[in-house]
Protein backbone atom coordinates (compact mmCIF):
# COMPACT_ATOMS: atom_id res chain seq x y z
CA UNK A 1 0.00 0.00 0.00
CA UNK A 2 1.51 3.41 -0.36
CA UNK A 3 0.14 6.88 0.68
CA UNK A 4 -0.55 8.21 -2.44
CA UNK A 5 -2.02 5.83 -4.94
CA UNK A 6 -3.07 8.07 -7.33
CA UNK A 7 0.77 8.99 -8.04
CA UNK A 8 0.96 12.11 -10.33
CA UNK A 9 -2.69 12.79 -10.71
CA UNK A 10 -2.77 15.83 -7.81
CA UNK A 11 0.03 17.13 -9.20
CA UNK A 12 -2.08 17.38 -12.50
CA UNK A 13 -4.80 18.33 -10.72
CA UNK A 14 -2.78 21.25 -9.03
CA UNK A 15 -1.44 22.43 -12.37
CA UNK A 16 -4.99 22.58 -14.07
CA UNK A 17 -5.90 24.70 -11.09
CA UNK A 18 -3.01 27.37 -11.16
CA UNK A 19 -4.39 27.88 -14.77
CA UNK A 20 -7.63 27.65 -14.51
CA UNK A 21 -6.38 30.66 -11.18
CA UNK A 22 -4.58 32.31 -14.01
CA UNK A 23 -7.61 33.03 -16.25
CA UNK A 24 -9.66 33.85 -13.94
CA UNK A 25 -7.37 36.60 -12.64
CA UNK A 26 -7.18 37.52 -16.47
CA UNK A 27 -11.02 37.31 -17.24
CA UNK A 28 -11.24 39.91 -13.74
CA UNK A 29 -9.08 42.23 -15.10
CA UNK A 30 -10.52 41.99 -19.06
CA UNK A 31 -13.78 42.51 -17.29
CA UNK A 32 -12.54 45.62 -15.26
CA UNK A 33 -11.50 47.37 -18.45
CA UNK A 34 -14.82 46.79 -20.34
CA UNK A 35 -16.87 48.29 -17.38
CA UNK A 36 -14.74 51.02 -17.55
CA UNK A 37 -14.77 51.99 -20.85
CA UNK A 38 -18.68 51.22 -21.05
CA UNK A 39 -19.04 53.50 -18.06
CA UNK A 40 -16.30 56.12 -20.08
CA UNK A 41 -18.77 55.78 -23.31
CA UNK A 42 -21.82 56.43 -21.01
CA UNK A 43 -21.13 59.38 -19.80
CA UNK A 44 -19.51 60.71 -23.41
CA UNK A 45 -23.26 59.69 -24.52
CA UNK A 46 -24.89 61.72 -21.99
Amino acid sequence: MTAFPDNGQQRAELAEIAALKKEVAKLKAERDVLEKAAAFFARKAT
